[in-house]
């Protein structure tokens, strides 16, 4: 073939309907049997496989925004366009759709070996079936087409293609990375975030609270997402995304991923995640590096293959989930940190909010960079997906939360303190959540940390969060800390200043 000028266009590849060396949508049941000789099934009748690749290779992943491509990564879509086109190769074709909403809905078309089949059946359970209409974005991945990852983006022709790596969450983020880009392309932002609806029927009325929770996979996203604060009918909460959104102008949040979730298991319980134990315990799910015996038993509270565990668990399987995917209005936004120098939550102005989404605080994990589990770490947005201008998504994040008025908050799930630290239980987040939805929070400038804070949670003392209180030398620890952030947030050019004096 002769050398590509460009990356390829969709319509570059096969069309799978008349290629006789691609199978075009075969079933899920097809879809599992191409995997059979590296299935094991569980005890409770779900398949469970075991990946080389066992988290995202983003050191390996570059995209033609932020990067200048030359011949050698333009190599890289031509050698997935050859391996799509040879008639000799056992080419499997899957369409799903990403986003119901009308102007958040994009077609989506995955290439790769037959063999790998378990990798399109995981990602086919988390979007729904595309309408036969042309795609709008490709991602080809042949796991074993080279020794090291190479992972290559077009952002405008909206093509992708995985070269060396075997991990379902490259097949699914490749599509959610442009789903994102596409929604700052049309006035919004994409979020990496879980979204809910809070139904709360007290002396204000019956009413609905849409909720975001932005935070790094494995930081408790879903937890916060999917948790009901134990509310009880007429009142409720439903599930909305899990995941990725696009927050649109209009101020409706438009859901990515209809059909499921792709949730971490380890440490998965079934008293304190009744609903995600009891979906990732049902036949129709997918297990991905869980520990899981020849006999089926499964164990997940054991890290026999890393600590990134995964789960694909349908939608229809948690009580919890609702039927749409958009969520019409966003009220409210929480990021999630685990900085013990942080307060269990505190109100945040509009400009400290963006302050927090380029911080993006938090502790990395499995699903990032396993070497470093555990380290503090900054990403922007709690997004490593973002394509473009980091400082730009921090000023079109301010410019949206005040153009929609939502208000903003950091919420710490980890321990509060480093000296005499104590623990942010389940039952304390809960209170805090269901107290903010309700407004029945009372707050108060403290001048120590720079934030607003709450002199009054119904349900729990908050007394016993005081920051200075479990920090030994805090107004030292306090000021290196603004220190360290204001150096961070020196490296984005593009960033408003009123931003960046907004740091607290």
């Amino acid at each position: 073939m002769e050398r590509l000028s460009s990356a390829p266009k969709p319509a570059d590849y096969p069309d799978p309907e008349t290629a006789e060396h691609v199978t075009y949508n075969p079933p899920l049941e097809a879809l599992r049997e191409f995997s059979a000789h590296v299935e094991t099934t569980t005890e409770y009748g779900s398949p469970s496989y075991v990946s080389d690749y066992r988290s995202r290779s983003a050191d390996r992943t570059e995209n033609a925004v932020d990067a200048d491509f030359g011949d050698d990564d333009l190599a890289v879509f031509e050698d997935g366009l050859d391996w799509v086109t040879d008639p000799d190769n056992d080419v499997v074709c899957v369409d799903r759709v990403v986003g119901r909403h009308p102007d958040a809905s994009y077609v989506c078309r995955l290439f790769l070996p037959e063999e790998y089949g378990r990798i399109a059946l995981s990602w086919a359970k988390l979007l729904e079936p595309a309408a036969g209409a042309d795609p709008d974005f490709v991602t080809v991945q042949v796991p074993d087409a080279t020794d090291e990852p190479c992972i290559r983006v077009d952002p405008e022709t909206g093509v992708t293609t995985v070269l060396g790596s075997d991990y379902t969450g490259e097949a699914k983020k490749s599509f959610l990375r442009l789903f994102m880009l596409r929604a700052k392309e049309r006035g919004g932002l994409g979020l990496h975030a879980g979204s809910k609806r809070v139904t709360l029927d007290d002396e204000d009325g019956r009413r609905d609270v849409g909720q975001l929770f932005l935070g790094l996979s494995g930081t408790g996203k879903s937890t916060l997402t999917s948790h009901g604060l134990w509310l009880d009918d007429p009142e409720g909460v439903e599930m909305i995304q899990d995941d990725v959104c696009g927050l649109l102008p209009s101020g409706t949040v438009a859901g990515s991923e209809g059909g499921g979730l792709y949730i971490k298991t380890l440490g998965l319980d079934a008293d304190e995640q009744p609903e995600l134990h009891g979906a990732a315990t049902d036949e129709s799910a997918v297990l991905e590096n869980v520990a899981v015996d020849d006999d089926g038993a499964v164990h997940f509270d054991e890290p026999r293959y890393g600590r990134n565990a995964r789960a694909v668990v349908r939608r229809d399987h948690l009580e919890s989930s609702a039927d749409d995917i958009d969520l019409d209005r966003v009220d409210q936004v929480f990021f999630i940190t685990r900085n013990p120098l942080m307060p269990p939550i505190a109100k945040l102005s509009d400009e400290q909010a963006a302050v927090a989404f380029m911080l993006g605080e938090s502790i990395e994990t499995s699903a990032g960079d396993p070497s470093r589990v555990g380290e503090s770490i900054r990403v922007v947005g709690t997004n490593p997906f973002i394509v473009g201008s980091e400082g730009e998504e921090g000023n079109r994040f301010r410019a949206l939360i005040d153009d929609l008025d939502v208000q903003c908050y950091v919420i710490n799930t980890g321990a509060v303190g480093t000296d005499d630290p104590v623990d942010v239980g389940v039952e304390e987040t809960v209170a805090i959540l269901e107290g903010v939805a309700r407004g029945t929070v009372e707050w108060e400038r403290d001048d120590a940390v720079d934030l607003t804070v709450p002199s009054d949670v119904p349900g729990i003392d908050v007394e016993q969060f005081s920051v200075p209180d479990r920090v030994e030398d805090f107004e030292a620890a306090q000021s290196e800390l603004r220190e360290e952030r204001l150096a961070y947030l020196a490296q984005f050019d593009d960033l408003d200043d009123d931003i960046v004096d907004a740091t607290y």
